[in-house]
């Protein structure tokens, strides 16, 4: 039982770091990815899409996407799916692919990815530290069943805090090199 509810902690508080991770790779910085386009869905036959399963999508310059459809007459719709999308940038269609310039950060942009990665990196702790305490709650509660030892259960609370420690000073890392790459732009 004991090792059923440290394995779901961790678990779980590597579910919380991933996620954090990957909303903060999301952040558009002044780097082209493919994975900035991770969000955007496309109309296509009648259904919403993901845009990377319907097309080519490379970076072939730091400041470009080309968005290659595999199917050339959905290149309108593709176009409209990244208008419509939160990006704020602005596709051109030449008829064949879509060209997609990323332009430069302003110093004042740059402060306010700060400002949301720290705020997602802030959600993220908060997540680790709400596993951390259902996890300790449900050790309390079986302790007091008698269904574990009182040392088992003040081991099993010390390891819960390594791994709730060892998953923020994780997300700390991601947050440094996101913090990086964006005063690097």
């Amino acid at each position: 039982m004991s090792s059923d509810i440290l394995k779901n902690t961790i678990e779980r508080m590597e579910k919380s770091v991933q996620h954090a991770r990957e909303e903060m790779a999301r952040i558009r910085t002044g780097k082209a990815t493919p994975s900035l386009l991770d969000n955007v869905k496309v109309e296509y036959y009648g259904t919403q899409t993901p845009l990377n399963q319907i097309a080519n999508i490379n970076a072939p310059e730091p400041r470009l996407l080309v968005i290659m459809p595999y199917d050339k007459n959905i290149l309108s719709t593709v176009e409209k799916a990244i208008l419509a999308s939160d990006l704020g940038l602005t596709p051109q269609n030449d008829g064949m692919v879509i060209r997609l310039p990323i332009p430069m950060l302003t110093a004042e942009r740059r402060e306010e990815l700060i400002k949301i990665i720290k705020r997602l990196a802030e959600e993220g702790r908060v997540s680790i530290r709400n596993v951390r305490r259902d996890s300790n709650e449900q050790i309390r509660k079986s302790e007091k069943a008698s269904e574990i030892s009182e040392d088992e259960s003040h081991r099993l609370q010390d390891q819960i805090q390594k791994e709730t420690d060892s998953c923020i000073e994780e997300l700390e890392k991601v947050v440094k090199i996101r913090e990086e790459e964006i005063r690097e732009e």
